[in-house]
């Protein structure tokens, strides 16, 4: 998904506009989510960024996606960038603790 989302439409309530691309952004992970794995992969990952325009739009975790959303819509921001891409995930074996680190 690369979408630039509008805070401000004419005959629009900003909350239920707001609520409304938070929900897309949701429901769009899920569905990538639900996809079938590939031989080999662990889970789906996702690559993210985030700023008002594609130019400035920043590496973000998926998990600060909608905080930073909030953030914008503090600061007055009129729209925002969104870029989720999916991306293979392998899952990094944990070492056991050894005895000096307990």
């Amino acid at each position: 998904m690369k979408k630039t989302f509008p805070l401000q439409v004419e005959g629009k309530n900003p909350e239920r506009l707001l609520e409304a691309t938070k929900h897309e952004i949701r429901k769009y992970i899920k569905r990538e989510r639900r996809r079938e794995l590939p031989n080999g992969v662990d889970f789906w990952d996702f690559d993210c960024r985030f700023g008002t325009t594609p130019e400035t739009a920043s590496v973000a975790h998926i998990a600060e996606l909608i905080p930073l959303i909030d953030a914008l819509v503090k600061s007055q921001g009129s729209q925002f960038y969104v870029e989720i891409l999916s991306k293979h995930g392998h899952r990094q074996v944990r070492q056991k603790p050894t005895e000096q680190d307990i």
